[in-house]
């Protein structure tokens, strides 16, 4: 198989629109938090982005994509991208298009997104030094293993040949790997972590909702090289990928905006919330449903979502940012969602809606292991750091805000 010019210069291209995602989460953070620490939400993307691109290039790739050990782990035989050139990239057994740089890099950014998103839980309370430490450790523990496992030849994506018969769970872009893995990690920090002063007591109102919506807006936009770009070709799986990422979004932010406005008013954040919660949805299945299934997903992941961050306030919770609301609860409504409605008319892979029930059992497979693992993993991961260097600042510094105590900067005069 040889390089394809079309399908190599779509999947750059696609590569820097899921960049763009990166600082589009900050963005969509930062104005959401108070204004004393919206310096320190941006910031905390752009850190991610870096920190995960040095690692995935050093041993991060090689332990996703390197060579297969009991379905478990890649090899070592990738580390500072060893043999990774500008040949075809070969995934998993398959020879692909592309060049391996592409691919490398595409699949990088994917990386550094869902640390980006997981900053929700840390949100005006965390210490930088520790956010580091932890991120490089999350990336390396929890995220690594499960690509593996989802989409370098790893035990989910061979569930069927291990049980002798055929198959696996189906993961088109990410929704076990990148929303369900950051979704339940943000659960598990915000049950070890202390919560913000004040919270549920004082005020703490957005401090730039414009700029989260520039935020999400970047999201969007970037969501397209995210779902399309999975196709890892310029071709017509791309094209269905890029129709129904958008038919989902729009299904739940109008979704979304109806739930908001029967309980109170149609809050701009909530339609914004709400078309985040169908492009989490829609991910795993952009590559296997239909126009009319993303429809159906995008308004059933609002309605999920929705309830689950009303939970979540009720419980006191506080990440309220919402990962786990949105991209945990939104990535489990998605993967179950491709079981059901995927059509062998798009990708070839039918699902229980069209008589295959063996695809939705694989599907809840993928969903409680990826859950257990990122949970518990993280769990004991956060208990470790917290005991030993803290996770927190201290209470004067909280009070002061982020943006002064940990840069010494500060987004208004």
């Amino acid at each position: 198989m040889t390089i394809s010019s079309g399908d190599t210069a779509w999947l750059l291209a696609s590569t820097a629109l899921v960049m763009i995602m990166t600082p589009g989460v900050g963005f969509f953070y930062g104005g959401l938090v108070r204004r004393k620490n919206l310096v320190s939400m941006i910031t905390l993307s752009l850190v991610a982005f870096a920190l995960v691109s040095v690692q995935w290039v050093l041993f991060g790739y090689s332990i996703a994509f390197g060579p297969d050990i009991n379905y478990i782990i890649g090899g070592l035989n990738y580390l500072g991208l060893n043999g990774i050139g500008q040949g075809e990239a070969v995934i998993a057994g398959v020879t692909l298009t592309v060049p391996a740089l592409a691919y490398t890099v595409f699949q990088l950014v994917f990386a550094t997104v869902t640390l980006a998103i997981l900053t929700s839980v840390f949100a005006e309370r965390v210490k930088l030094s520790s956010f580091i430490i932890f991120g490089l450790l999350w990336t390396t523990l929890v995220y690594d293993p499960l690509a593996h496992w989802v989409w370098g030849g790893g035990w989910l994506a061979n569930i069927g040949t291990l049980l002798g018969q055929s198959g696996g769970a189906l993961d088109f872009a990410g929704g076990t790997v990148v929303h369900i893995s950051s979704g339940f990690s943000a659960l598990a920090v915000a049950l070890v972590i202390r919560k913000r002063i004040g919270f549920g007591k004082d005020l703490m109102e957005p401090s730039n909702i414009p700029l989260a919506l520039l935020g999400a807006t970047l999201l969007w936009f970037g969501w397209f090289g995210f779902n399309a770009g999975s196709a890892i070709a310029a071709n017509g799986l791309a094209a269905s990928a890029f129709v129904v990422t958008n038919t989902a979004a729009a299904a739940a932010g109008l979704t979304w905006m109806l739930l908001s406005w029967k309980d109170g008013r149609p809050a701009s954040l909530g339609f914004a919330s709400g078309a985040l919660a169908g492009l989490v949805a829609i991910t795993p299945a952009s590559g296997f449903v239909d126009p009319l299934a993303a429809i159906i997903i995008g308004a059933v992941a609002s309605v999920v979502c929705y309830y689950s961050m009303l939970f979540r306030i009720k419980k006191g919770l506080d990440e309220s940012c919402d990962c786990w609301s949105i991209h945990g609860m939104g990535g489990v409504w998605g993967a179950i969602a491709t079981g059901i409605f995927a059509t062998a008319a798009v990708n070839g892979y039918s699902g229980l809606l069209y008589g295959n029930l063996s695809q939705f059992i694989y599907q809840a497979i993928a969903v409680c292991a990826s859950i257990a693992y990122a949970f518990v993993v993280t769990f004991v991961l956060v208990k470790i750091l917290d005991s030993t260097i803290g996770m927190t600042v201290k209470e004067e510094e909280e009070y002061v805000g982020l943006d002064i105590s940990q840069h010494g900067e500060r987004a208004y005069s």
